[in-house]
């Protein structure tokens, strides 16, 4: 390890152009960031495990390097060990860090954290870990530029103002004196990223800054990022599993795999000529815009990043799960190769693994028709509202207008026997309402629906004990959903006892079964939640919703947290089941590629209503509705060199507790005042009235002949 003793970093508050920055950046061809060699490793009473081995790579002011791979292949890792802040037993075990030619390896405790916050600022995943919930939002601006300038409280005021303004934040001088609950997800993004930017600083670190943003939030946040990146030449590191926004924001990639980098190569080579066996199966898992089920086959990648103690130090390490090894690739560890000028792939059979194929292609399979067939769920005006709570004194006697929250308001939707409904929409739409309505979590306050012929409008305390068994759902985290008391077996074997669908003697026999056929072996009977990867529970979620062998199976974003690779293996998973089961699904999320692909009729909901709904190639192709128009225009398209049209929404998604007059949508809507005749006030006073646009239905003012004149949002 690399010691200095002398600390050449800038005190809090002092000039940054040190004599040894100066002369170091003059011969380090602008680098801002050189790592070279660099093996992190933590220290375990079996001794030290390296989470990251001899990676290298170079980031020039103004360039973004976008870091890419599977959970536990070191991405984060990395992030944290620039800066050193790995935990107690953490540590670099080799190589170097040199920041505009200064060495970080080695630097105290204090002279990091003169650097952390000022020259490297960081935005974490989830903004809630750099936010204080007791603390104003403005004090903790001010905070971070106190900390490392002397400037007076109301200069600091000033700056931490324009910057929320910068970071396109409305109302910017109240957010100052909000708390982070009083503000929605994507607003608190911005903050962070704000506080980030507030030091201009030389190079920032993003950990997954939009993995849990909807697509349109994301779609802001990564334009905010080119925006801040032009205006303030920082360099920047993205960290993501997404190829999509990897392919949008980034100038250079880095592929890591269990702690190694693979692949580096420029953003246009790396897709358009991906070399690593790894890189190739990554960009196979992931749905294109346009593909459907009928026609492509998403090809998981076989087992799981291995555990740090299991990784071979003198093999291959991707060649356990590379279907091109040969026993060459265990005779040694492979070392980085020239694929081009800039591009570099660390594999021996580098022309071996151009052979890769691309997705796999189907003769298309016609799914039951919605119409001809006798519907398996049929809702019509749906509603679920929530009393909202008042404190004023005239509530307490009883006076003034109630008020509520129409959460899910007017719904009709139609589903027949071995079809898939698709639900998209922003958060706070309604989708998870409508799932948690229909299977009897929360009281339907109106409306009609019928499964199977029977009444569901009331709870499922109240439901009769076959319509329970017949409609099971699959919840977004399985970790709220899975006892950490219990095994895995007996989890399983619950509902299998409850629904009697298999005898005493033939309940393990049946657990068994339904483990292989989420693709996990009879050892898992045993285990225990903890001891299973997040895909690994997304499958017990599956099977013990398939235990009472449903007819209908309601998926709350399944797939949203997982790895490509575990999220196309789910996919497939959940297709097989469709087919040998024949059974229907409601799938809800917020990743149009995957709905479309996974869905045969798709609905898109805005503040409670359904705007659109028809077959899923119908909803992806012209005539739009403006909402479902600004999210296809929002979804990151993995190819870089796609033509996208940029339509963005202003503003957040109004309180259902106090929806917009007239078209929900009018407040946010890009298209009404152009394509209006009376620009737009129509939509303000009256609600729309459904549209018949081929074989799909618009809620919408703008007439039809307008809207299938409207341009592909991808060309």
């Amino acid at each position: 390890m690399t010691t200095q003793t002398q600390s050449n970093l800038t005190p809090s508050g002092g000039s940054r152009a040190t004599p040894m920055a100066t002369q170091a950046s003059a011969t380090s061809n602008d680098y801002v960031l050189e790592v070279d060699n660099l093996s992190i490793a933590y220290e375990t009473r079996h001794g030290d495990v390296e989470a990251v081995r001899n990676v290298s790579f170079q980031l020039r002011r103004g360039e973004t390097m976008g870091l890419v791979g599977e959970s536990g292949c070191g991405k984060s890792t990395i992030s944290y060990g620039l800066v050193n802040f790995l935990g107690a037993n953490g540590k670099i075990a080799n190589g170097s860090i040199r920041f505009q030619g200064e060495e970080l390896v080695g630097r105290s405790e204090s002279q990091l954290k003169a650097l952390r916050g000022d020259r490297i600022a960081m935005v974490f995943q989830d903004p809630m870990q750099a936010l204080n919930p007791s603390v104003r939002l403005g004090d903790q601006m001010i905070e971070i530029l106190t900390c490392h300038h002397p400037i007076p409280k109301q200069e600091a005021w000033d700056r931490a103002v324009k910057m929320l303004k910068k970071v396109h934040m409305p109302d910017a001088e109240n957010v100052m004196n909000r708390y982070c609950h009083q503000i929605s997800g994507g607003q608190q993004q911005r903050v962070v990223i704000a506080m980030a930017m507030l030091n201009n600083p030389d190079l920032l670190i993003m950990d997954e800054p939009t993995t849990a943003l909807d697509v349109t939030v994301e779609a802001a946040v990564l334009d905010l990022i080119e925006e801040l990146k032009q205006e303030f030449q920082t360099a920047i590191i993205f960290i993501t599993h997404n190829l999509g926004v990897v392919a949008r924001v980034s100038d250079r990639i880095c592929v890591m795999y269990a702690g190694e980098m693979v692949e580096q190569a420029s953003v246009y080579q790396l897709f358009k000529n991906p070399s690593h066996p790894y890189t190739r199966c990554l960009l196979n898992c992931i749905p294109k815009l346009g593909e459907s089920k009928n026609e492509a086959v998403l090809p998981p990648i076989r087992g799981r990043v291995q555990p740090i103690a299991e990784r071979q130090s003198n093999a291959c390490i991707f060649s356990p799960r590379c279907d091109y090894a040969k026993s060459e690739c265990n005779a040694a560890r492979p070392k980085l190769q020239k694929v081009d000028k800039g591009h570099i792939a660390r594999c021996i059979r580098l022309e071996a693994a151009k052979q890769v194929p691309s997705k796999s292609h189907q003769n298309p399979v016609d799914a039951p028709s919605n119409e001809k067939l006798e519907p398996l769920l049929d809702s019509k005006g749906l509603k679920v509202h929530y009393p909202q709570e008042s404190n004023s004194v005239a509530s307490l006697f009883g006076l003034g207008e109630k008020k509520v929250v129409k959460a899910v308001d007017d719904v009709s939707i139609r589903l027949v026997k071995g079809r898939t409904l698709g639900v998209v929409g922003e958060s706070g739409c309604g989708k998870s309402t409508l799932a948690k309505g229909l299977i009897g979590l929360e009281p339907i306050t109106d409306g009609q629906a019928e499964f199977m012929g029977f009444d569901i409008t009331d709870a499922v305390s109240a439901r009769d004990h076959k319509l329970i068994q017949e409609m099971q759902m699959v919840f977004q985290n399985p970790d709220s959903t899975l006892n950490p008391s219990y095994t895995i077996g007996r989890q399983i074997a619950r509902p299998i006892k409850r629904f009697k669908t298999a005898s005493g003697d033939d309940v393990k026999a049946e657990v068994v079964k339904l483990l292989k056929s989420v693709r996990l072996d009879p050892s898992y009977y045993d285990r225990y939640p903890r001891q299973l990867s997040g895909g690994e529970k997304q499958r017990v979620g599956i099977a013990r919703a398939l235990a009472s062998r449903p007819d209908l199976i309601i998926c709350d974003e399944p797939v949203s947290a997982l790895d490509v690779s575990v999220q196309a293996a789910v996919i497939n998973l959940l297709l097989e089941i469709q087919k040998v089961y024949g059974s229907s699904m409601i799938f809800i999320a917020h990743d149009l590629s995957v709905v479309r692909f996974f869905s045969d009729d798709v609905a898109v909901m805005y503040l409670g209503q359904v705007v659109e709904i028809g077959p899923a190639e119908s909803i992806y192709a012209p005539p739009y509705h403006p909402y479902t128009e600004a999210l296809l225009s929002a979804v990151p398209v993995p190819d870089p060199e796609a033509e996208q049209n940029e339509i963005r929404l202003s503003g957040n998604v109004p309180s259902a507790l106090n929806p917009p007059s007239g078209c929900r949508f009018h407040t946010r809507c890009p298209r009404r005042k152009k394509m209006m005749p009376d620009g737009g006030k129509l939509c303000e006073t009256t609600p729309p009235q459904w549209q018949e646009v081929g074989d799909h239905r618009i809620l919408c003012h703008i007439p039809k002949e307008t809207l299938e004149a409207m341009k592909p949002v991808v060309h």
